[in-house]
């Protein structure tokens, strides 16, 4: 008879034990660059919007900062702005960021964060109900400690303000939606934001 040869028990749950004591390194250091990842992507989205913001004043002096993020995109369903930039669809960021994009509609979310751009301040008689001076600008992530835990923000002084990891610091386009609504000094005012370098 012919002693089989192979691996024994001991040795292949010494190999599994290897393995899970190597996945519960490695995954949490993967989901912290995915968060880290997200939350860079997160900032530059807000500056674009700085950016824009003032590329739409500009522009449109006739109604000030853009009423809404979805006012500094394309037309909804038209990704490739064929209809050329108006005051409604100023063409100025893309249909992801702005939330005209047909895949998902109404819902301005990109890497895990939510974002919302406001005007604010509106006087006079312009389009759109007035000449909006101001703006406010956020991006809030979607699920706390898995797509982000910072909430970022802007408003006309072109500074991006980021603040302390805090579990509220979650809900998305939702949540971004009620902190631009609320006005610059929910962003500008809170001392719990600070500027980032």
């Amino acid at each position: 008879m012919r002693k089989q040869k192979g691996f024994s028990l001991i040795e292949l749950l010494i190999v599994v034990a290897i393995i899970l004591i190597i996945a519960a390194i490695a995954i949490p250091n993967l989901l912290r660059a995915r968060i880290s990842a997200n939350e860079s992507s997160a900032v530059g989205s807000v500056r674009n919007l700085i950016t824009q913001e003032i590329a739409y004043e500009t522009t449109y002096q006739s109604t000030g900062f853009a009423p809404h993020i979805v006012n500094l995109g394309p037309p909804a369903g038209d990704t490739g702005c064929t209809a050329g930039p108006s005051w409604a669809s100023a063409c100025l960021i893309d249909a992801v960021l702005s939330g005209t994009d047909p895949s998902d509609p109404g819902a301005p979310t990109k890497s895990g964060y939510g974002f919302a751009a406001e005007g604010l301040n509106s006087s006079g008689t312009g389009q759109n109900g007035g000449i909006f001076q101001s703006f406010t600008a956020f991006g809030v992530p979607v699920t706390f400690n898995q797509s982000g835990t910072k909430n970022f923000c802007a408003a006309q002084d072109g500074v991006v303000r980021g603040n302390s990891p805090l579990a509220g610091n979650t809900g998305g386009y939702t949540a971004a939606v009620g902190l631009a609504a609320a006005g610059p000094a929910s962003c500008t005012g809170d001392p719990t934001y600070s500027a980032l370098q």
